[in-house]
């Protein structure tokens, strides 16, 4: 872990209680920032990921959050300032649900996916840029929104409202990138593939990364510390130029 305590500042990170959430904020506290983690329900998870970057030396906290609750996204941000300055935001929580055709959803459903896929992310952003923004006197910073291969390949047959909500966050990653590039904010999106997290189980298909490993030109699924890897490059000064892009984590697939 860094020796210095939040050197690059703090990272808030959405959704870090597991999965691609939980090994980015470890990957990005031995970078050297004090991370933030949000979670929806599990606590328990949350405090693990916290109790880990601490033993490692590393200053890191969590709050419970409804990524599609206004109120909740700016209690986020306040949280963050009591850590430090936010340099680092990553914009990882979403849902999907259960497999389902488009001529089957229901409206509750894509308003569910559409608040906290899309609004959420938005509605961060603007917290983020207003903290980060050196017109606003902030020190910069980098912003990576987690979106999904599926933006691309649609998910025909499983979620399309799902991968309709990534497709969206593609655009708010390119669309934020030009207007704040010159305010010292690089904005860069990350689109994993098929990866092997505990998602899968809770939308119902446990197997569902193993099944699809044939399909992957890489012939298996991704881990979520390939994913992070990504991630805290993006938001590393070795990124120093580049913003606006999409980069997929998806073993070719």
């Amino acid at each position: 872990m860094h020796t210095e305590q939040g050197a690059r500042g703090v990272a808030v990170i959405t959704g870090g209680s597991r999965g691609i959430g939980s090994a980015t904020a470890i990957a990005a506290a031995r970078a050297g920032w004090s991370v933030l983690i949000t979670y929806q329900s599990d606590e328990h998870a949350a405090g693990k990921v916290v109790e880990t970057i601490r033993t490692a030396g590393g200053l890191s906290s969590s709050i419970r959050a409804d990524m599609a609750d206004e109120d909740d996204i700016a209690a986020i941000f306040d949280a963050a300032d009591e850590l430090g300055t936010v340099t680092a935001f990553v914009a990882n929580a979403g849902i999907a649900a259960t497999q389902s055709r488009v001529d089957e959803l229901t409206a509750s459903r894509v308003a569910e996916i559409l608040a906290v896929n899309v609004a959420g992310p938005l509605l961060a952003c603007g917290h983020a840029v207003r903290r980060m923004s050196t017109l606003r006197g902030g020190a910069g910073g980098g912003i990576v929104l987690v979106s999904s291969a599926a933006s691309r390949l649609g998910g025909p047959g499983e979620y399309v409202d799902y991968a309709a909500s990534k497709g969206a966050v593609d655009t708010l990653g390119v669309g934020l990138a030009r207007e704040v590039a010159a305010e010292g904010i690089r904005v860069n999106v990350v689109r994993p593939g098929v990866i092997d997290t505990e998602l899968h189980g809770r939308n119902g298909r446990p197997d569902r990364a193993k099944d699809l490993a044939h399909t992957i030109p890489m012939q298996r699924p991704g881990d979520a510390a390939e994913v992070a890897a990504a991630i805290v490059w993006l938001l590393s000064d070795d990124a120093s130029y580049t913003t606006g892009s999409i980069l997929d984590v998806a073993g070719g697939r």
